[in-house]
């Protein structure tokens, strides 16, 4: 258990010090002035001053920052970020979020390079009584391309979005002979069928095939494994806002850090814990990259909402909101967001306890 517990508090400061390390890069890139860029928290273990910047390791292995010379205040130095222009800004602040969704790339490659092959949301059969093939139905070879006005990335997507109606009655859309199908009302009942094993099971009687994959299938899976991690969000926040879900079903720290373990313990090779916890740590990476970009105060996503606003009250009243008032809005997001940390972690906790 402390090999998992030491595995995800290191997935989690490297994917903060792979954010650092975006913005850091982006500020040299503009011509910022960056006085420290740190990898880890709390006291320094190394330093050393080249040029400009002071490049640090510190104790802690919990992530790092990038101290760009005006960031917090305004400066009179010219290469301070508060003196930037409007694109110089927006690529720092949006460099962070981007190096983690690259990094969320890079790990979905590395797991799925060896596979020989990916299942397909393309049906090969179904199960012998299933009222599903008709006609007017589905039919073997249909590649089922949305369900409910939502695409389907890759095969997995085809149990998550059946799972999110209750209903039982589905909009379809299959890809038939080169034309797209629309299958409006489609009723469709989970029932016990038996498989080719001769084993029962409960579900829709719907058989899905693999396909060998090419190096472009491998890309091409990596980029949509990831486009769906950022679904992924957005559809837990549109069940946060509709009360479908509640603060319950969130997790923090704690949270991620107990399923990142019991993922790994459960593994049945070292080797198979290993790209469990890899595969969580790309979903996290994608995930900080989406909520990064949230016009959150606080977030980088709040300063490039900012950005914005001061580049429409230029061009409308010749003024910009001043940068100490900014920071107050951001302080005060950054103390809200701590509260919430603090709420996640009790949550976590207790239900650890229960």
């Amino acid at each position: 258990m402390i090999v998992y517990i030491i595995a995800a508090l290191l997935v989690f400061g490297v994917l903060i010090a792979v954010h650092e390390l975006g913005h850091f890069l982006a500020a040299k890139a503009c011509g910022v002035r960056v006085n420290e860029f740190a990898i880890g928290m709390g006291p320094a273990l190394w330093k050393k001053q080249k040029g400009e910047t002071l490049y640090s390791l510190r104790a802690f292995p919990v992530g790092g920052f990038c101290a760009m010379e005006g960031e917090e205040e305004e400066s009179d130095d010219p290469a301070a970020l508060s003196n930037q222009g409007f694109w110089q800004k927006l690529i720092i602040f949006a460099a962070g979020a981007a190096m983690n969704f690259v990094a969320g790339l890079v790990i979905i490659f590395c797991l799925y390079a060896p596979a020989q092959g990916f299942y397909q949301p393309v049906i090969s059969g179904f199960a012998e009584g299933c009222p599903l093939e008709s006609a007017e139905g589905l039919q073997t070879g249909d590649r089922i391309v949305a369900i409910d006005g939502e695409r389907v990335y890759v095969y997995s997507d085809i149990n998550l979005l059946f799972s999110l109606n209750k209903t039982g009655v589905f909009d379809l859309t299959v890809e038939r002979d080169g034309q797209k199908v629309q299958l409006k009302d489609f009723a469709m009942e989970r029932q016990t069928y038996t498989d080719q094993s001769g084993n029962e099971y409960s579900g829709y009687g719907i058989y899905f095939g693999a396909k060998a994959a090419t190096f472009g299938d491998k890309l091409a899976y990596t980029w949509n494994n990831a486009v769906d991690f950022v679904r992924m969000v957005r559809l837990s926040l549109q069940m946060l806002l509709s009360g479908q879900a509640g603060l319950r079903d969130l997790s923090g720290p704690v949270g991620i850090v107990s399923t990142m373990v019991q993922v790994g313990e459960q593994a049945e090779t070292t080797r198979a814990a290993v790209e469990n916890i890899a595969y969580i740590a790309a979903l996290i990476a994608v995930n900080l990259a989406v909520m990064n970009l949230l016009p959150l105060p606080a977030l980088d996503g709040g300063r490039i909402f900012f950005l914005f606003v001061n580049a429409v009250a230029m061009l409308l009243f010749k003024k910009q909101i001043p940068a100490k008032y900014e920071n107050y809005i951001h302080f005060a997001g950054l103390i809200l967001l701590l509260a919430l940390m603090v709420v996640l972690v009790f949550s976590d906790v207790g239900k650890l306890i229960k």
